[in-house]
Order: structure tokens, then C-alpha cells, then sequence
């Protein structure tokens, strides 16, 4: 009987107890569920875009972490495996944004720190999309993980592939949003 009514009074009372703050991702280029822009858009295989990499800021990440990991998406890609747009990791946890064009190849706009994974570009820094002329629109993944580990132990020009499971051995939360674009 007890518990029913401890029950009862949680549900009555909502936000009595404080409410948590959602960790959360976001870019003022790209609306959530919105048509990614020229300026992310690839600038080769017939795309014409700028090939800069959004903004980004987050909030709210949970109590523990320690670093954070970005993977850029897209799971529509005709390759059977999707497409690697943007890996980037070792993120110290003071950061909480990335300026536009933070992808480049050099890494110069990276906090100090931060590593570029490899993309599916085969190279480093952000590659924008460029779907197949004509293919529906694709979807465009943009997520951050919050990791339990200063720095993952990875060699140079890891692959997408390691990188996510060192990432996700070592997830506490995660967040997305996500963007599309046809051509």
C-alpha cells in the first residue's frame, strides 16, 4: 500500500522533485528534421556545396562525463553500410561548442585535444552530403556521446568503425539530431 501511494504522489507532484535537464545537441544551420544548406553540402561528385562543417552546441551533459565523441551519419547512403560523414573524439568536457568549419581536414578549429576520425571520404575532417542525384532525401545523423574516459586509446586514422566501438564501450549518454538533403 505503500508503494501505491508513493506511486500516486510521484505522479501528482511531477516536477516536486526537480526536473532533469535533457542532454542535447543543436545547430543554428541546420533545424532539427530541416534540409541541410549549401554551405554543409560536399563540394565534389557533382555537389557543389562549401564543405563546412555546421556549428554545434550542447548542454546538459550527465554528471560523470569525461569527454565526448561526434559522429556525423548517414544511414540511407546506397553502400549497404551507410556513410561516414564526420567522426571526431577525445572532445575535452569543458567544451560545449564546435564553430563553423571546425571539420576541416587540418583541424586547426578543433579544441585543443580533439582528434579527426576518417571518414568514408578517406579523409580526415567533414565531408558534407552528396547524395545520388535523383535518390530520395537522406537522412543526416549529427551525434554527440558523452564518454566515461578522458581519451580513447586509438591509434592515428582510426576507421569509423573502430572509433564506434571504443565509443560505445565507454557511452553514458548520447544525443542526435538530424538534418536531410536531396539533390
Amino acid at each position: 500500500m505503500k508503494k501505491i501511494i508513493a506511486v500516486i504522489l510521484f505522479i501528482l507532484c511531477g516536477g516536486c522533485f526537480g526536473e532533469t535537464k535533457k542532454f542535447i545537441i543543436s545547430s543554428p544551420e541546420i533545424a532539427h528534421k530541416g534540409r541541410i544548406q549549401s554551405a554543409q553540402v560536399f563540394s565534389g561528385f557533382g555537389c557543389t556545396g562549401k564543405n563546412q562543417s555546421p556549428s554545434l552546441t550542447w548542454k546538459n551533459p550527465p554528471e560523470g562525463t569525461k569527454s565526448f565523441a561526434l559522429f556525423a551519419y548517414d544511414p540511407d547512403a546506397p553502400t549497404g553500410s551507410g556513410w561516414w560523414h564526420w567522426v571526431v573524439y577525445n572532445l575535452p568536457v569543458k567544451v560545449r561548442l564546435l564553430p563553423m568549419d571546425a571539420g576541416r581536414e587540418d583541424g586547426s578549429l578543433l579544441p585543443f585535444g580533439a582528434v579527426h576520425g576518417k571518414t568514408d571520404f578517406s579523409t580526415l575532417g567533414y565531408g558534407g552530403p552528396c547524395p545520388p542525384e535523383g535518390d530520395k532525401p537522406h537522412r543526416y545523423i549529427f551525434t554527440l556521446y558523452a564518454l566515461k574516459i578522458e581519451k580513447l586509446p586509438l591509434p592515428p586514422y582510426s576507421t569509423p568503425a573502430m572509433i564506434g566501438f571504443t565509443v560505445n564501450q565507454n557511452t553514458i549518454a548520447m544525443t542526435s539530431f538530424l538534418g536531410y538533403y536531396s539533390r
